[in-house]
């Protein structure tokens, strides 16, 4: 496979950026870019990059020989400043030595087909930088640590050895041997199997319906200071502030990471009679967020507080946050709210943090769940669970040893195609291509 190299790090500025390189034999082009002799693998050097003799960055290098690397092959990292030209430059490096650029998930793939992760693994490093709380990170590892796979492969192998059993009678029938002596016996393994399987495809729940951020709104009357609470929260100015009422005209979306977890926060305009047709269309679409929301902070001030009742039956039945705003403005504390805030002084914000919090990571708990694993998965497992059935049902009906034989089989393929034994590259190709950019 040819050398590629990626951008592990967002391409933004920042202080610090990490670039990826993965190769056989990429590790003899190391004494042209560094001026430092590079000698052991794991060890952080502190030298200078150059490209064509030009001085790139001071930069810090490690390097691993393969097979002892995260792909498999020989490979290196280079953490360079995180400007944006020096980012340039070093891509510019790379591709006048050859290297490609990496698609995604190209470093998992390679780690894959070089055996030294499982599919289901591969895909759960996916699913751990995608997981938007402390407790879907926890399930994902599970699936990351290996034990998801053993459990797996610890079925397929009470599979074969029922298999064995049920074929060796089929192919010596007329000898004197004989594999199944008893049909209860038979009957009695496989419920056995499968009511322990089902115990485990239960604690499996995909991470389609699990790795969705929840969705918090701020809403309310105009000029409350919802656009001011929204960028204190973010602490960045993310929403337009003014005093002219309307200047909220369409829903802003942005990412909030608390302690425990992540949301995605929406700006909307402020709830009023209006005559602006543009401005009017910003309030339906607050209308709308509002009911997809699960948690609405409705923001008031001391001359819009009397319209508490109004914004609550707007509300129905979904989850608010009552806030009282300007407390910087006005001694006054009225009784029904949750919380008082100043967005602007950033007073009460990290009480507001640590509610939303609380309310939204215990909204998304589920204990009794181990791990987090991908839709095919479940899919899978239900299909082997409607299998083992059959196979039992088979047996009780004294149907044929070949039927009950067929079934066992595809059971065990399944199984096969969650790990990546048996997986087409049709498959694989469209996991991969769902991977971030450098992993």
């Amino acid at each position: 496979m040819s050398i590629v190299y990626a951008l592990a790090t967002p391409p933004a500025q920042s202080a610090i950026c990490v670039f990826r390189v993965s190769g056989q034999d990429c590790l003899r082009f190391l004494p042209e870019l560094f001026s430092s002799k590079l000698d052991e693998p794991r060890y952080f050097y502190k030298t200078e990059m150059y490209s064509k003799g030009f001085f790139v960055d001071s930069v810090a290098v490690v390097f691993f020989k393969g097979p002892k690397s995260f792909t498999g092959e020989d490979g290196f990292e280079v953490y360079a400043h995180g400007g944006l030209a020096v980012m340039s430059k070093i891509v510019e490096a790379f591709t006048n030595l050859g290297f490609q650029e990496a698609g995604p998930g190209e470093f998992s793939k390679r780690a894959f087909l070089n055996n030294k992760i499982s599919l289901s693994q591969a895909e759960a490093v996916s699913d751990l930088i995608e997981a938007s709380s402390k407790e879907e990170a926890s399930r994902v590892s599970m699936v990351l640590s290996g034990d998801f796979e053993s459990r797996v492969f610890d079925f397929s192998g009470r599979l074969d050895a029922l298999r064995v059993l049920v074929e060796g009678e089929i192919d010596f029938t007329d000898e004197d041997e004989v594999f199944v002596e008893n049909l209860a016996d038979l009957r009695a393994d496989v419920s056995s199997l499968s009511a322990e399987f089902s115990s485990f495809a239960g604690a499996c729940s995909s991470k389609k319906n699990n790795l969705s951020k929840p969705r918090v709104l701020i809403a309310g009357p105009p000029n409350t200071g919802k656009s001011s609470l929204f960028n204190s929260l973010l602490a960045r100015n993310r929403s337009i502030v003014s005093s002219v009422a309307g200047t909220t005209r369409d829903l802003i979306d942005s990412e909030l990471v608390l302690q425990n977890i992540v949301l995605t926060l929406g700006d909307s305009a402020g709830v009023r009679d209006t005559e602006d047709l543009i401005e009017g269309a910003g309030i339906n679409i607050s209308f709308s967020e509002i009911k997809n929301s699960d948690l609405v902070i409705l923001v008031f001030d001391s001359e819009t507080k009397d319209s508490v009742s109004f914004f609550k039956d707007l509300l129905g039945e979904n989850e608010c946050l009552l806030v009282y705003n300007k407390i910087d403005l006005s001694d006054e504390r009225p009784e029904g709210f949750d919380l008082f805030v100043s967005a602007i002084k950033m007073d009460g914000l990290n009480d507001l943090r640590k509610l939303l919090d609380k309310k939204l990571s215990n909204s998304k708990s589920e204990p009794d769940l181990s791990y987090l694993v991908r839709e095919r998965h479940v899919d899978i497992f239900s299909e082997v669970s409607s299998r083992l059935a059959l196979v039992s049902t088979s047996i009780e009906s004294n149907e044929s040893l070949d039927v009950i034989a067929e079934n066992l089989k595809t059971c065990r393929d399944l199984l096969a195609e969650v790990v990546g034994i048996k997986t087409s590259d049709e498959l694989l190709g469209e996991i991969f291509s769902s991977f971030c950019i450098g992993k």
